[in-house]
């Protein structure tokens, strides 16, 4: 069994000492208070951006909240399209705040973040469709934003990596907008949760066990059936040939790991350019726990220069 890093070890202590709940045993509104207060105890500094400001878009749904990140660079940027995570069902612009403005300063891009909606009051396919809209909207209004519509990627991770990747493989079939990059971390990529690592990290890798995978997904799926859509589970989808190039950001102690590794594999076979990074120790949700663990800023910039580099 792999070690889980020193820096991870303190972290899963100080969450017990917290008296964090088991995702699973919570109520959909106990589970995002419990969320929202880890991500404000973190007290990290973000890196500091031009400016930022919340709006609201006309979804299929009603009213889609982002929140608008420039970076102190003058424009026309690039573009990214943001999906937080949290299983479809928690997370926020909130919890995700830093992180976003982290990936504004270091890509030098726009981000739009997404307050998609969620399960189980909004289930599948709800999240799809407000983040489709989102990135649609993104391309269709760059101009006006101060960014370029010809230089446009996604970022997500966890349920947002997953989102991340579906509109990935959405823009292909639609025939845009163009995507430069993937940013997939840590995806949820196949809904029926069938592959191995869901039980070699079923217990004690954090609050992202086996339990609290089958939670989220019975909150935002409407049924099983759901699980063998390909909008619910990218690495069922019939082709990947042609969606724009990814970035995968991966923990190696992480139920989700062998997602990570089978979609990867998925897309190179298909001959869409990957770059792949595993984290030794590291667990899900490292990529924000900023101070905490060095690799959270460690894995971010890497995730940076991915978009710089798919931006020049």
């Amino acid at each position: 069994m792999p070690t889980l890093h020193p820096q991870v070890l303190d972290a899963l202590k100080k969450m017990q000492e917290a008296k964090l709940r088991p995702i699973e045993t919570l109520t959909p509104s106990q589970a995002r208070a419990q969320m929202e207060a880890v991500a404000a105890s973190r007290k990290a500094v973000p890196l500091p951006v031009g400016r930022v400001e919340n709006r609201t878009i006309e979804g299929p749904g009603g009213q889609i909240p982002l929140r608008l990140y420039w970076p102190q660079k003058a424009g026309p940027l690039p573009a990214i399209a943001f999906y937080h995570g949290g299983g479809f069902v928690i997370g926020s612009l909130d919890t995700h705040d830093v992180v976003a403005r982290n990936l504004c300063a270091g890509a030098e891009a726009l981000v739009a973040a997404v307050d998609y909606r969620m399960g189980p009051e909004h289930k599948f396919p709800a999240a799809v469709e407000d983040c489709w809209a989102a990135v649609n909207w993104l391309h269709a209004n760059a101009a006006s934003l101060g960014a370029d519509a010809t230089r446009l990627g996604v970022h997500g991770d966890s349920a947002g990596g997953n989102l991340a990747a579906v509109i990935a493989l959405m823009a292909r079939d639609a025939g845009g907008p163009r995507l430069r990059l993937q940013s997939l971390v840590y995806p949820l990529a196949d809904h029926t949760l069938g592959a191995s690592s869901f039980t070699t990290y079923a217990e004690g890798y954090g609050l992202v066990t086996r339990q609290a995978a089958l939670w989220f997904r019975d909150h935002y799926l409407r049924s099983l059936a759901d699980a063998t859509d390909w909008r619910t589970s990218p690495a069922r989808a019939a082709s990947h040939a042609g969606v724009a190039p990814a970035i995968f950001i991966v923990a190696e102690c992480d139920v989700l790991y062998d997602d990570c590794v089978s979609y990867a594999e998925i897309l190179r076979r298909a001959e869409v350019p990957v770059e792949y990074h595993v984290f030794p120790g590291m667990i899900h949700g490292f990529f924000g726990m900023m101070p905490v663990l060095d690799d959270a800023l460690n894995a971010q910039r890497l995730v940076w220069a991915a978009f710089k580099r798919a931006f020049a």
